[in-house]
């Protein structure tokens, strides 16, 4: 699989249109190199792996005791505060695993500068400073700067050159053939959405669809709800006021036919009667089969048993259903009277 590695310029002044060394690799093998600016890379699609100019690659190594990852990740920060000039906040600090002689490497870099480079629509796969481009045991010289990879984790930037160090510099085939560390300063760096507003739009009206969708399947779930309960309210309305021809609207008219029942006002004598006669049948049943003879007069109905008929007191369970429905009956020897309760006297009527 062909891999793409850059060489960028200082953070400070890098643009889409920088100019940087680039180089494809094969299985490890250079097998094309060049000069590019970033934008026409930033066409290839192709993940990335960005090398940082030597004056932007702070680095140095700590001794420190064997420590769990996130103790070592404390004390690695602690240290980069007495390393660092300036607020460590605005760094971006990362480090590499504790080595067999005890030794961690360290680098960090502005996290603003940092952020230019998460602009230029880079698919990044990682961001290293520069001697990490190196084969292990070599070295390089880069714009005045030596550069040398100790270990697949070590590595340092020498701005003196070779005066003091013996070290085999790298020919141009190889400057781009090391591997990678298993660290890095790309974590948490934010790159900038490259999906670009037809698929936001397309998202959005994905979204809007399923919103409509859902909507309308509550509302024609609300409305048979609606529809089964009017259902039952009409039957309801029927059982209890089965004089009413036809029911349009449920709870009005069962509300206007409680009131003409408590009220004793009804709509015609035919209705009057019915209502009375069905509400006699239900709650004085000792009278089915003993009516000898029925009046209906003045809005009361008068009901005559039967001269061997069961004829119970005037007090009775019955009474109370009667009263809760707003009327009252009476006896006279073989005679019932059913009508209207009268209303109740108001408090001190009957001082004045």
């Amino acid at each position: 699989m062909k891999r793409l590695r850059i060489g960028l310029p200082p953070l400070d002044k890098l643009t889409l249109e920088s100019q940087v060394k680039f180089a494809w690799l094969d299985r490890g093998v250079v097998v094309e190199e060049g000069y590019a600016s970033l934008a026409q890379l930033g066409k290839a699609r192709q993940a990335v792996e960005c090398f940082l100019h030597p004056r932007d690659s702070l680095l140095t190594s700590l001794e420190l005791p064997p420590l769990p990852a996130a103790k070592t990740a404390d004390a690695v920060a602690c240290a980069a505060q007495a390393l660092i000039l300036g607020p460590v906040g605005q760094m971006q600090v990362a480090h590499g695993p504790r080595e067999s002689d005890g030794r961690v490497q360290v680098a960090w870099v502005s996290k603003a500068a940092l952020e230019r480079l998460a602009q230029v629509q880079l698919k990044l796969r990682g961001v290293y400073p520069a001697p990490y481009a190196l084969p292990v045991g070599t070295a390089a010289l880069d714009e005045g700067y030596l550069l040398t990879r100790d270990s697949l984790q070590q590595g340092a930037v020498h701005p003196l050159g070779l005066q003091t160090l013996d070290v085999r510099l790298v020919d141009a085939q190889q400057r781009w053939s090391g591997p990678v560390p298993t660290w890095g300063l790309h974590g948490r760096l934010r790159q900038p959405s490259t999906a670009g507003w037809g698929r936001a739009l397309a998202c959005v009206a994905l979204a809007t669809a399923i919103w409509t969708v859902g909507l309308n399947l509550y509302a024609a779930r609300q409305v048979h709800e609606g529809q089964r309960l009017k259902a039952l309210m009409s039957q309801q309305v029927r059982q209890a006021f089965p004089e009413l021809p036809v029911v349009l609207n449920p709870l009005q008219q069962a509300r206007q036919q409680l009131a003409a029942r408590q009220t004793g006002a009804a709509s015609d004598p035919g209705q009057r009667f019915t209502s009375l006669l069905q509400l006699a049948g239900s709650s004085l049943p000792f009278m089915v089969g003993s009516v000898d003879n029925l009046t209906f007069e003045q809005g009361r109905l008068h009901v005559e048993l039967l001269a061997d008929s069961r004829n119970p007191t005037a007090e009775g369970e019955w009474q109370a259903a009667l009263a809760q429905a707003g009327f009252i009956a009476t006896r006279d020897d073989h005679a019932w009277t059913i009508g209207p309760a009268p209303a109740a006297e108001k408090p001190g009527a009957g001082d004045e």
